[in-house]
């Protein structure tokens, strides 16, 4: 019995090693996170397929002054084809 309190023991002291290690070592990674957290990008609405993706991934189109984001030429294609439909002719 001993010997199981004295291994769970040691096993606690080498992770609580470890963590103070990767601590000294490689602080960076918990840097990269905040730093991740802090650059969050605006998200954009695709009007087709209603997906959201960042804003400057997206492809922007003015239409009759409001603008559209999309996520792929496929779905502007789409949408300026419905609405394209909708449009009386001159």
């Amino acid at each position: 019995m001993r010997f199981v309190i004295r291994f769970i023991f040691f096993l606690i002291l080498v992770y609580i090693g470890w963590l103070i290690l990767k601590q000294i070592f490689f602080p960076e990674r918990k840097e990269k996170v905040r730093k991740h957290i802090r650059e969050r990008r605006e998200m954009v609405k695709d009007e087709v397929c209603n997906t959201y993706l960042p804003k400057e991934d997206a492809i922007h189109k003015v239409i009759n002054g409001k603008d559209y984001y999309f996520c792929s030429d496929e779905c502007k294609d789409k949408f300026l084809f419905k609405v394209s439909s909708r449009l009386p002719l001159l």
